[in-house]
């Protein structure tokens, strides 16, 4: 999912019924007669017997035409709302969930959630003394979402080897060049993280180079830098030895913030009045307040539960007497009422395995300010 699950927030907002399918997109082989060809019809006759339109058939099966040099194993996601085709997105990878054909009441976004299991954007920025190559990445998302290049001066940018006075202009020349192009570059690294809430900037290429460049960067920048040691813009360099040392980085910084928040979880734990909720109850109910900062869930061990989508604030309910003004679009598979709650409340998301959570409980929620203490009936 380029974008983290907020941005669809404008899609959960509309009202369904909404054409979901999540299939294997393998092209198959011609001993199986896998239908790469077949899968859109069957599909169709799938989504067809549910009620779907006629507007969002012809899209579904339009969208599920067999997609040329995707690599097996590879899975397809296709959302499509009133004859629009609003998601259709290769997965690399097999499927994370069974197949699921159906027309819902609101989007169900958990399969794209579960290959990418949160947004980590970060930066890889190579650099030389004339020039920065500046790419932002998704994690999980294969290819670069953007890539910026910077081209600095050319002028002087090898040092003078003469001697006197001649040799010292030139020197102090040449650095002043060097030191402009790495504030160019600086300056849009700056830029590229600011725009998208980069978590991690790998520094890579001519180490002098990128020594300058993180001077010259913002300190907010700087305290997310680490530096590798790989300049793929020689010759004879091995790009995929940069990119196994940028991975290796993202996992550990993704590990890193997800233990963090396992331990804010369990600082909460026993305290008077916790900034977190337990159960799936007290999550529901932090969730129609607005006040979950990070959704913590299980999803398998909730996808036979259902929960109450509200077409307005508070969004969830898990009865319908919760529901305040709101009407009711249906009883929905726990997970996908859950994630779209956390979406309209800006909310991140943390999908864990089983018994990680404590008191062997399948949902906890850390929160944007503590419950309070409980107030007597008068």
């Amino acid at each position: 999912m380029t974008g983290s699950l907020k941005d669809y927030a404008d899609l959960y907002r509309l009202p369904g019924p909404w054409c979901t399918a999540y299939v294997d997109a393998g092209t198959g082989t011609v001993d199986t007669l896998e239908a790469a060809d077949v899968r859109p019809g069957n599909t169709r006759a799938q989504l067809e017997a549910q009620g779907a339109s006629f507007a969002d058939l012809d899209a579904v099966e339009q969208a599920l035409q067999p997609e040329a040099g995707a690599p097996s194993p590879v899975s397809r996601y296709v959302l499509v709302h009133q004859g629009k085709t609003e998601i259709n997105e290769i997965l690399p990878g097999d499927r994370v969930l069974p197949e699921r054909i159906s027309v819902d009441a609101v989007p169900d976004l958990l399969p794209l959630v579960k290959h990418r299991p949160e947004e980590f954007p970060y930066v890889v920025a190579e650099v030389s003394r004339e020039h920065g190559e500046i790419r932002l990445h998704y994690a999980g998302a294969g290819a670069p979402a953007s890539t910026e290049e910077v081209q600095g001066s050319t002028e002087h940018i090898k040092k003078f080897q003469g001697g006197g006075w001649a040799h010292l202009r030139f020197q102090h020349h040449t650095e002043d060049v060097w030191r402009r192009n790495a504030d160019q570059v600086a300056e849009e690294i700056d830029r590229v993280v600011g725009s998208s809430g980069a978590r991690l900037v790998v520094l890579a290429g001519d180490i002098h180079a990128r020594r300058l460049v993180q001077e010259q960067l913002s300190k907010a920048t700087q305290t997310l830098v680490s530096v590798v040691d790989s300049h793929t813009h020689t010759a004879g360099a091995d790009q995929s030895l940069l990119e196994d040392q940028v991975n290796q980085r993202v996992a550990e910084q993704w590990a890193t913030e997800q233990q963090e928040i396992m331990e804010r979880l369990a600082t909460q734990e026993g305290q008077a009045n916790p900034e977190s909720a337990i159960g799936i109850g007290a999550v529901v109910h932090a969730l129609q307040q607005a006040q979950v900062d990070v959704l913590i869930l299980n999803d398998a061990a909730l996808s036979e539960r259902t929960l109450l989508a509200l077409d307005a604030e508070p969004w969830i309910a898990t009865a319908e007497e919760e529901s305040l003004a709101a009407n009711v679009l249906g009883a929905v598979p726990a997970p996908a009422a859950l994630l779209r709650a956390a979406a309209l409340t800006d909310a991140r998301v943390l999908l864990v395995p089983g018994g990680v959570l404590p008191e062997g409980r399948d949902i906890a929620a850390l929160l944007r300010w503590s419950t309070g203490p409980n107030v007597p009936s008068p």
